[in-house]
């Protein structure tokens, strides 16, 4: 009897630390659910989005799409400008070259003052030396002064160190992770704006006449034409651009600036970092190939397509225009694409290998003269081609972070510049001895290099995603 009654109590007393224990379980999830709460609470009152990004971003992309139309403002009337100036095509070629060979030793220099003193400085000195060459342009209308227009091109080409390697800074200093790849799409598209624009309005208002009064006259409308609003741009800038917002846009940003607050990395820390990151250095290899390739075409479209229709010269231009409309849309679309679905390396793999059937495409259509083809692959191989752009640098980004995004892509930007002078060079000589076809088949041997490279780029280190995710 008393032994029943023991094991009675017992079992109760079990009973009753069981339903203690389960309380004491309950209280903790019940306290680590409001530690979370509270966490994500604190999370969203340090980050913040700010309606006016959309200004920085607009105003970031009119600097931009100003000073890329410089790039082949000679080049898209090379014919014109060869024997207005009595040059050699060569001449010609150095005028949108010089952008990218001043871009390499000029880009480390540029990002180091860019990561110290901010986007804000960074946007002025790029706006104001854009300025001072385009007016320095209307120095050099008189035949003998080519040298004169090559000097202000060499200081517009400069002042793209401040520009080409932003779109993915800002992005990510002012926009969520649900916008930052569109952001960067669009901050890219804009640049190539500006080179839409120069394949289409040189040849409208510098036109093909034997008379040198009226090229003149022409040229000199041109250039007061970009510097007008250059000037207007410089003021808005000064006026109105942020270096960053008061409070970061996302978890990732918050982190970034945490950690910079904690620990100055130095410029050479960082470029060591970068530069012994395999994946990175892939990628910088294959979008060097695929931006060497744009440029050799974009400068050289208008001697290609010469060859085939001697009197196309608007043609030339329109064709130009079509291949970057078609590169705009694509930063757009992929950089959706990338915001949407974050499938970093499978968007690469797609857009270089459709990159790839496109100027195979572009190759044949142009050799058997057929214009419609021509038109249809030009858009095609832009949408693609140039599309890749956006892709890369968000790419970059996130196999990098959390270095600073425009130290990685001025790096990339770095190897595409000095692969473009090469491709233009060699593609220029080939053009010259060979004919066109040789030439086409060189640069796309090229981006089918670039391809083959493309997949050894692993797509797993998505850093920059994995600290959004936190935030969400």
């Amino acid at each position: 009897m008393d032994s029943n009654v023991t094991q009675i109590l017992l079992v109760e007393n079990n009973a009753a630390k069981i339903v203690e224990n389960d309380d004491q379980c309950q209280e903790r999830r019940s306290l680590q659910e409001r530690k979370t709460e509270s966490k994500t609470k604190d999370v969203d009152e340090q980050t913040k989005t700010f309606k006016r990004r959309w200004i920085m971003l607009l105003l970031f992309c009119l600097s931009s799409a100003l000073n890329a139309f410089h790039w082949i403002q000679y080049s898209s009337v090379a014919n014109v400008v060869m024997r207005y100036y009595d040059v050699s095509a060569i001449y010609v070629n150095w005028s949108s070259m010089i952008f990218m060979a001043v871009y390499v030793p000029l880009v480390f220099p540029a990002t180091w003052l860019l990561e110290k003193k901010g986007l804000r400085i960074a946007m002025i000195i790029g706006v104001l030396m854009s300025a001072l060459g385009s007016w320095m342009k209307l120095l050099s209308l008189d035949r003998d002064k080519f040298l004169v227009g090559f000097l202000a091109q060499f200081i517009i080409g400069s002042a793209q160190m401040f520009t080409l390697s932003l779109p993915a800074r800002l992005a990510g200093l002012w926009f969520d992770s649900s916008q930052v790849s569109t952001a960067c799409a669009i901050g890219v598209s804009s640049n190539q704006l500006g080179i839409a624009l120069s394949f289409l309005i040189p040849p409208i208002v510098v036109r093909d006449s034997e008379d040198y009064t009226q090229i003149r006259s022409d040229l000199q409308y041109l250039f007061i034409m970009m510097a007008v609003p250059t000037t207007l741009l410089l003021i808005l800038v000064y006026f109105f651009f942020e270096a960053s917002p008061p409070a970061p846009p996302s978890l990732a940003q918050l982190s970034a600036r945490e950690r910079e607050k904690g620990r100055g990395t130095s410029y050479s820390t960082v470029l060591k970092t970068l530069i012994t990151n395999k994946d990175y250095v892939l990628l910088m290899l294959s979008y060097g190939l695929n931006v060497g390739v744009f440029y050799a075409y974009s400068t050289l479209l208008n001697q290609l397509f010469l060859i085939h229709f001697p009197n196309g010269q608007t043609e030339a231009g329109q064709i130009g225009l079509t291949l970057i409309i078609g590169g705009m849309w694509g930063s757009v679309v992929w950089g959706i694409v990338l915001d949407k679905t974050h499938m970093f390396r499978g968007t690469t793999l797609l857009v270089y290998a459709m990159g790839v059937v496109g100027i195979v495409g572009f190759t044949y259509s142009l050799s058997y003269k057929h214009l419609i083809m021509i038109y249809i692959t030009s858009g095609f191989l832009g949408f693609f081609m140039n599309g890749y752009l956006t892709v890369a640098y968000e790419f970059a980004a996130e196999l990098t972070y959390p270095l600073p995004e425009s130290t990685s892509s001025g790096l990339l930007n770095a190897i595409g510049e000095a692969l473009g002078v090469v491709l233009v060079l060699g593609a220029g000589i080939i053009l010259d001895a060979k004919g066109d076809f040789p030439t086409n088949l060189l640069l796309s041997s090229v981006l089918i290099l670039g391809l083959l490279i493309s997949f050894f780029i692993s797509g797993k280190k998505l850093q920059r995603l994995a600290a959004s995710h936190v935030q969400s």
